[in-house]
């Protein structure tokens, strides 16, 4: 069946309360007015205390925000209100934690949630905002820290900050940041997003990184994008609209769907990117057709690859292969997983909603 001719509000509903039943509980399973995602089901026996993924939280909390988008409720509202409080319960009362991109994830969500954060938003983003400033240094030309006490700078924590520091009006701060993921991380041979830097101790760069990881591409676009529209350089609509040919081109396969990056944290990373894609066809008019088709081919490829598990989805880790029925050191598995199939899933429904 063809992209066009599928209900994708009514597949991402299936792929919502797939998630929800399998994963969301309340914190240590019994504290009221808390909502955590269980990382791993099925659930191994004893439940593991560590480690504790506190981002898989934040992008669990986006697609609740994508599925109130798509179709509001009173009760899913109440569970995005308990998810906020229940991350930061279980990070020890702290919304903060070592690593950049963490707490930038986190803070987009929180930041998209509004008043859903209940009263748990305005003190979370304060404390996620001045942590990021803290971030930047001067070497290796700027760019934010990966985390802290590190040599590490790179396009997952500088991405995600972009964006967050863009919708908060910091526009000359996400700009810079924009600027040095340009200058220093994308390849000028493929076109694409490499990983990171490393510093020497005089903060010249003493190592590049060359991996390519999906959502490198998805955080440098979506910067770029936000950027676009609140800035209006031509430089940002620009670099975006190079971005996705790179991606068309020498990323995505024939089909245009994005590859997996297995499961664990690498479980999130085409989920992201698609995303960032839909935002771009959305708000880049020139991006309106070749976002899109990379969005319809993951979500027609997730979709059709998925096994079913008790009347239930379960998506892929690699989107172009059948699913694997979940069971111990198997990606499908892990929340993250699961999470990025019912992403595409939402993103396609959202370029359908807005015809």
């Amino acid at each position: 069946m063809a992209a066009a001719e599928v209900d994708w509000s009514e597949r991402a509903d299936i792929a919502e309360r797939a998630v929800v039943r399998r994963h969301l509980r309340r914190v240590a399973r019994v504290v009221p007015g808390t909502r955590i995602g269980r990382v791993r089901w099925p659930r191994p026996l004893p439940a593991p205390l560590a480690p504790w993924h506190y981002w898989w939280q934040a992008h669990l909390l986006d697609c609740l925000l994508d599925a109130q988008q798509r179709s509001p409720a009173q009760r899913r509202a109440h569970a995005i209100t308990a998810l906020v409080r229940g991350v930061h319960l279980r990070n020890a009362g702290s919304w903060l934690n070592r690593y950049y991109d963490d707490i930038a994830w986190l803070g987009l969500a929180v930041q998209r949630a509004g008043p859903l954060a209940g009263r748990s938003g305005p003190p979370a983003l304060a404390a996620i905002m001045n942590r990021l400033d803290d971030g930047w240094t001067e070497g290796a030309g700027g760019g934010i820290w990966w985390r802290r006490d590190d040599d590490f700078k790179n396009a997952p924590a500088n991405g995600p900050a972009a964006i967050l520091l863009a919708r908060d009006g910091q526009l000359a701060f996400a700009a810079a940041i924009a600027d040095w993921m340009a200058e220093t991380l994308v390849d000028p041979d493929s076109g694409l997003v490499q990983d990171g830097v490393r510093l020497a101790s005089d903060g010249s760069i003493r190592a590049v990184e060359p991996y390519i990881y999906t959502y490198c591409q998805g955080v440098h676009l979506g910067a770029c994008v936000e950027l676009a529209e609140r800035d209006g350089h031509q430089r940002f609509t620009d670099r975006a609209i190079a971005i996705v040919d790179a991606m068309t081109h020498r990323l995505a396969d024939p089909r245009g769907v994005l590859p997996g990056s297995g499961g664990g944290d690498g479980g999130l990373f085409a989920g992201i990117t698609a995303r960032y894609l839909a935002d771009a066809a959305l708000r880049v008019p020139e991006l309106a057709g070749p976002a899109a088709r990379i969005v319809q081919a993951g979500a027609l490829a997730v979709w059709n690859g998925r096994a079913e598990v008790r009347g239930r989805p379960v998506f892929s880790a690699e989107w172009g292969t059948p699913a694997f029925e979940p069971r111990r050191g198997v990606p499908e598995a892990d929340l993250s997983v699961q999470l990025s199939g019912w992403m595409v899933l939402e993103a396609a429904a959202r370029l359908q909603r807005s015809g």
